[in-house]
């Protein structure tokens, strides 16, 4: 793939898991946020296609359904959106590649999400987020267990000065994978959003009808916690490598 004929598709191949369909049987706001997916997906699509070719400096998004604004009244109300119009206020005119996809897991990142920017050519002054990681902690087995590696794996290959948000869930898999994220902000190598004092103290009144992803709300706590960390990387002058 070149950029001349990019053609992601904010997809992972992988559909819902067995408890994701059965919930939508009983719980009928889980089939009505979860058919927001698709439709999400391809108004990214052409989204994306359409900002490639415009000029200025690039805001490239990787992470899973969080990042496509699933839960939200339109693909665009989600944190991501919103964050770029709060940004677009305060001067930084970011032009938003996203690359994210419902259902993404740390390793369809590295291996379809990063693909996808390599052959957008990434210029210096790119500025990436990552948040991502739910959906391989609801996973559990060999998913969860593999997840500090993967993640670890996924940090050696970002571009350097990239934002990257933790993982504010209670369990062992995500403090090893908030431990690699440390490691990594000490190394200079990330900038981070840490959620577990960023995100929001409640999610009452911020969750969407499927109980699991936020409403417009919920997003706008979700920006809230990545604008300061993103206003930061926008004014220090640094270029990603650094330098």
């Amino acid at each position: 793939m070149t950029q001349s004929d990019f053609r992601y598709d904010n997809s992972t191949g992988r559909g819902p898991g067995r408890g994701v369909r059965l919930l939508g049987w009983v719980v009928p706001g889980v089939r009505r946020v979860r058919a927001q997916a698709e439709p999400y997906a391809a108004a990214w699509r052409a989204h994306n296609d359409a900002a490639r070719h415009h000029d200025g400096r690039r805001w490239i998004v990787l992470g899973d359904s969080m990042s496509q604004g699933v839960g939200a009244g339109s693909y665009d109300a989600g944190w991501v959106g919103q964050l770029r119009d709060r940004l677009a206020e305060a001067g930084h005119h970011l032009v938003v590649l996203n690359l994210s996809a419902t259902g993404a897991r740390v390793t369809d990142v590295v291996e379809q999400q990063l693909a996808a920017y390599t052959s957008l050519v990434p210029r210096a002054d790119d500025l990436v987020t990552v948040l991502i990681g739910s959906n391989d902690l609801f996973a559990g087995g060999r998913v969860r267990a593999a997840l500090p590696e993967s993640f670890a794996t996924l940090l050696g290959r970002l571009p350097r000065e990239s934002v990257v948000a933790t993982l504010p869930q209670p369990r062992a898999a995500a403090r090893q994978v908030n431990a690699e994220i440390t490691r990594a902000e000490e190394a200079g190598l990330v900038r981070v959003v840490d959620m577990r004092t960023a995100g929001p103290d409640s999610w009452r009144g911020k969750v969407a009808a499927d109980f699991f992803h936020p409403n417009e709300a919920g997003y706008a706590a979700i920006a809230d916690a990545f604008e300061p960390v993103m206003t930061l990387a926008l004014g220090s002058g640094l270029r990603p490598d650094g330098t």
